[in-house]
């Protein structure tokens, strides 16, 4: 292998390891290249000022902003109530509630993390009050949150869309059978798990706790309506769309709903701001990550050697479904889709694979590595709200795992999976 291959596999390993954060791992590797084989030194500022420059990837502070703005101002609570109502009398209600409600709130914020910091805030304390174990409650919530980059509008979908050069409506739509498979099972391993060990069933609601849920949380219901009906409607672009989705939470929060002040808002921006920066700064640097790997033309060197040692598609496919999933484990999601997107690209084309279909079988990976152990993103968001330690969660976690693995397997081999509601 040459010097840069070195520096761009070894080198990114080692600093990895170490513990250094990804941005900076990343930074670091991309400017040793530069220095060791005397490329140009303007390349790395020119290539982290040219990874940022795309319209679409406005979308996702606005998103980062609009999660926070929902949660500060009380929506995420509406919608957590509505939930309840009407799942509440079932065998494992409370989880159906949590995975419900994280649908509809994905449906407005796009990220995983706010997701899941979102509902965790207010549905673990509730579950452990009423005698769940807390690293179940915690996994459960984990999972649910991961619904969110393939729930439209999704900040996953943005940037694979950039990265492609894919539709990102088209993009957005080919996740939303995927996200509500993923959502089916687990409303069946809660009602498994409750079957076998029965919790205390609340009382059914009345109709007039259902239309008093209703009318508190129209403002909630309506959201996702708004954001994905503008989209899907032609009204604005998913970029726009967010810029939607923060202008309505903070009407939303500030004159309806009132819990929303004016002195909060420096504290909501500045939290979607940090937030938004580490996934910035990874696409930022990543871009001349890209640019040394297609010069070294990696791309070019992995397809052929897949091509030589996977002869059908089928294997082809598991063998970067596994790659993937075992790097998602090990490493942040945004960057391994910024960093290997292009050569991942190349190789599915040369194998014939639809850039929709590929685009959602990436994503579905993405999510599951947010959830999987020992470094998904969502999983620390989710050990940070219960106070938890890594391990009884992930242990708790694994049933959820292996069946969003299952969901994979289906979106992988039968393309109409994610494809049936693209046009």
């Amino acid at each position: 292998m040459s010097l840069t291959t070195w520096i761009l596999t070894a080198g990114f390993a080692g600093l990895a390891v170490l513990g250094m954060p990804f941005a900076f791992a990343i930074g670091l590797c991309v400017i040793a290249v530069v220095l060791s084989v005397g490329i140009e030194p303007m390349l790395f500022p020119q290539t982290v000022v040219a990874g940022t420059q795309s319209f679409a990837l406005l979308a996702i502070p606005f998103f980062m902003l609009a999660g926070e703005l929902m949660s500060a101002g009380g929506l995420s609570q509406r919608l957590v109530r509505v939930a309840e109502v009407f799942v509440r009398h079932l065998p494992g209600g409370m989880d159906l509630a949590v995975v419900l409600a994280a649908l509809v709130f994905a449906a407005v914020s796009g990220s995983a993390p706010a997701t899941t910091a979102a509902i965790g805030a207010i549905m673990i304390p509730a579950m452990v009050a009423r005698g769940y174990d807390k690293a179940y409650a915690t996994a459960l919530v984990v999972s649910a949150g991961v619904l969110a980059p393939l729930i439209p509008p999704s900040i996953a979908f943005v940037i694979w869309g950039v990265i492609a050069e894919q539709s990102i409506s088209r993009l957005f739509l080919s996740g939303v059978l995927p996200g509500l498979l993923m959502a089916l099972g687990m409303a069946v391993i809660a009602v498994t798990r409750a079957l076998r060990s029965p919790m205390p069933r609340e009382k059914r609601a009345s109709l007039r706790e259902i239309a008093t849920a209703l009318r508190e949380g129209v403002w909630a219901l309506l959201a996702p309506v708004v954001v994905l009906g503008g989209i899907y409607g032609g009204a604005f672009t998913p970029t726009e769309a967010a810029v939607v989705a923060c202008v309505y939470a903070l009407f939303i929060g500030l004159v309806v709903e009132r819990r929303l002040t004016l002195a909060q808002l420096p504290g909501i921006i500045a939290k979607a701001m940090a937030i938004s920066a580490i996934v910035m700064a990874i696409v930022a640097v990543s871009s001349g990550f890209s640019f040394l790997i297609a010069q070294e033309q990696l791309a070019g060197k992995l397809a052929a050697w897949l091509a030589t040692h996977f002869h059908e598609k089928w294997t082809m496919l598991l063998a970067l479904n596994i790659g993937f999933f075992l790097l998602a484990a090990v490493m942040d999601e945004v960057a391994i889709m910024v960093i290997l997107g292009p050569m991942l690209i190349g190789i599915a084309n040369q194998f014939g694979v639809d850039p929709i279909h590929f685009g959602a079988m990436i994503v579905t990976n993405v999510a599951i590595g947010m959830a999987a152990p020992p470094i998904g993103y969502c999983l620390f968001v989710g050990m940070a709200v219960s106070g938890l330690k890594l391990w009884p969660v992930a242990r708790a976690i694994l049933p959820f795992v292996a069946m969003m693995l299952v969901v994979l397997g289906l979106v992988t081999y039968l393309p109409a999976f994610a494809l049936l509601l693209v046009p």
